[in-house]
């Protein structure tokens, strides 16, 4: 396999079309934003929104990396109810909501598959709160078993009990936050205690899953929310002076340690998104806009991964609209896209796009005496590769292609996957919009639940790849918290670098030079 542009890990293969110009559709992912690449319309500048309605197009079951073959025993059809078509290995399509939580509650002589376990808890949020979830689960283990006997089955008992606890066992350990309130930890210490005479190492067990819980907890406290409010952009008038902001080249001047700096910041924000954070984010939608997606207070981690993305973008405008010579510039602009070729070899997708949304910019597109002296080749076949035509068909193809490579890795190098992660959460969307309806008859939509989980499965593959790059503290702290432009500040820094070419863009320089400046 060749590799793309001498790039030292060898990608999957690139789209040979011989691209001669931009060919971006008029169309974009967001509603607004400076991640509008090329020709994506003529309003480019504003801040990048997550999502635009439109039917995507997911991965087939085939491509998907899934959590496990999902198997379920036929449920018993209750009050009048239908059993669904069968659907992978016996697993309903379609069931009610009290026979699937049925199906989560272990026996002395079953286990729920643990695909349909994450498949279960993933989506039934949709339509219970995860603390009642265990309230029914425990109230149906205690009921099923006789735990509330003054005399208990010992035998009984010590065949259901270890079950029970590797129930507990996986759904601390996928979804933790579940377990914050300190109602959920005292419906664990009921049921496990109520199995605890019967063999004492039950406790223990219980004892060594609450210690691994809060330990995860812990950790996830410690996540990026705190960067929400970091990023606020500054106005051309408040550019630090040159002994305070250091330009990214003085810092950095590699392209493959960039992208590798990048990689690490991506797989160590990754870590912190839990998968549930793609379902609650959902979940409530504002009435008034039902087509836009809302994040609710639990998806903190996402919502700050979105922003990363987007400060991105800004940092790669701001630091190509820094120099006042137009050699410069195009350096600036040629680094990034060596850059942006870097982060494809490796198969960082968001970096990717971040990277080639800032160029795309209006305050950095409009700059044609810069981009004159840009050998702007290598950028037309990146964007080719991130073209939105299709519904993203050629980056779809290339994530495919890494998602078979990290199967077949022989190096940690070979397993990064991170994909375009507003496309991702676009899918998953809509995914969620057929997840919540009922159908007719009141069931679940299984079969969906089934999509879901496929999807939200095969992304928490690829955040668990551990990072091969050694961090370079002094390039990924000057990334998170070097200064960015306003949108306004980019457009002034623009023009202040080469002059407007028509009436409008005069108006507004004209105009930001008064607000921003004080000058007339």
């Amino acid at each position: 396999m060749q590799w793309l542009w001498g790039g030292r890990i060898p990608p999957w293969q690139p789209s040979q079309e011989v691209i001669t110009g931009l060919r971006w559709a008029q169309k974009s992912l967001w509603e607004a934003g400076p991640a509008q690449p090329g020709s994506w319309g003529t309003s480019r500048s504003k801040c990048p929104l997550l999502l635009q309605v439109g039917m995507p197009r997911t991965l087939s079951t085939s491509d998907m990396v899934t959590p496990g073959s999902l198997g379920l025993p036929h449920p018993e059809p209750t009050d009048g109810e239908q059993a669904g078509q069968p659907l992978l290995d016996g697993a309903p399509s379609s069931a009610s909501l009290d026979t699937l939580i049925e199906q989560l509650v272990p026996k002395a002589d079953y286990y729920p598959e643990k695909a349909y376990i994450f498949t279960f808890l993933l989506s039934s949020r949709l339509f219970i709160e995860p603390q009642e979830l265990l309230a029914r689960v425990c109230h149906l283990c205690i009921e099923q078993q006789q735990l509330d006997k003054p005399v208990l089955d010992k035998a009984q008992v010590r065949k259901f009990g270890p079950k029970l606890l590797q129930l507990l066992a996986e759904w601390t350990e996928t979804f933790p936050r579940d377990f914050q309130e300190e109602s959920t930890i005292s419906h664990l210490k009921d049921v496990v205690g109520r199995i605890a005479p019967c063999d004492e190492a039950y406790r223990k067990r219980m004892h060594q899953l609450l210690q691994a819980l809060h330990q995860k907890l812990a950790a996830l406290g410690q996540g990026p929310e705190s960067l929400l409010g970091a990023d606020k952009p500054i106005s051309y008038r408040n550019k630090p002076p040159a002994s305070i902001h250091r330009e990214l080249l003085s810092i950095c001047s590699d392209p493959y340690t960039l992208a590798q700096q990048l990689t690490h910041i991506e797989l160590e924000r990754l870590q912190h998104i839990g998968p549930e954070e793609f379902v609650q984010a959902f979940v409530n939608k504002d009435p008034l806009a039902s087509t836009k997606p809302c994040f609710s207070d639990k998806t903190n981690n996402l919502e700050a991964y979105v922003k990363w993305f987007n400060r991105l973008c800004y940092l790669v405008a701001t630091e190509i609209c820094m120099p006042s010579k137009k050699k410069q510039r195009a350096q600036v602009i040629e680094f990034f896209i060596d850059v942006a070729r870097e982060c494809f070899n490796i198969g960082n997708f968001n970096s990717l796009m971040a990277i080639i949304s800032g160029m795309n910019m209006s305050p950095v597109s409009r700059l044609k005496k810069t981009w004159a002296k840009v050998k702007t080749a290598k950028f037309f076949i990146l964007e080719h590769q991130m073209d939105p035509t299709g519904n993203f068909c050629n980056y779809r193809t290339a994530l495919r292609g890494a998602a078979h490579r990290s199967l077949t890795a022989h190096s940690s190098r070979e397993k990064i996957v991170i994909p375009f992660f507003s496309l991702l959460i676009k899918d998953i969307y809509f995914l969620n919009e057929g997840c919540a309806n009922r159908l007719p008859n009141g069931h679940v939509n299984f079969e969906k639940f089934l999509e879901l989980a496929k999807q939200v499965g095969e992304f928490i593959t690829w955040k668990q790849v551990e990072c091969p790059f050694e961090q370079d503290p002094s390039i990924t702290h000057y990334l998170h918290t070097a200064p960015i432009f306003s949108e306004d500040g980019l457009y002034l820094a623009s023009y202040e670098s080469e002059s407007p070419e028509n009436q409008t863009e005069k108006e507004r320089w004209k105009s930001l030079r008064s607000s921003i400046l004080g000058k007339t």
